[in-house]
């Protein structure tokens, strides 16, 4: 992907909100209300970008990408 999300606030806001919420979980976090408001405003912020997620598999690369960002930088 050419875009870098981890410097568009909607991942900014996604990152902060992992760190305050005390999951261990990504997934668990974006399965959830707020991390999956967050998740849904970076997608569309993709789309901006030029980044198409239409296709169901593009948008789960783009997702577990998402997780593992998290998990890394956020954890």
């Amino acid at each position: 992907m050419s875009w870098d999300f981890t410097e568009d606030g909607a991942f900014l806001a996604l990152c902060d909100a992992f760190k305050e919420s005390g999951e261990s979980s990504a997934i668990e976090f974006l399965a959830n209300g707020e991390g999956a408001f967050h998740f849904q405003e970076l997608a569309q912020n993709a789309a901006g970008e030029g980044i198409d997620l239409s296709d169901s598999t593009d948008l789960e690369e783009f997702q577990q990408e998402v997780i593992e960002t998290l998990e890394d930088i956020c954890g």
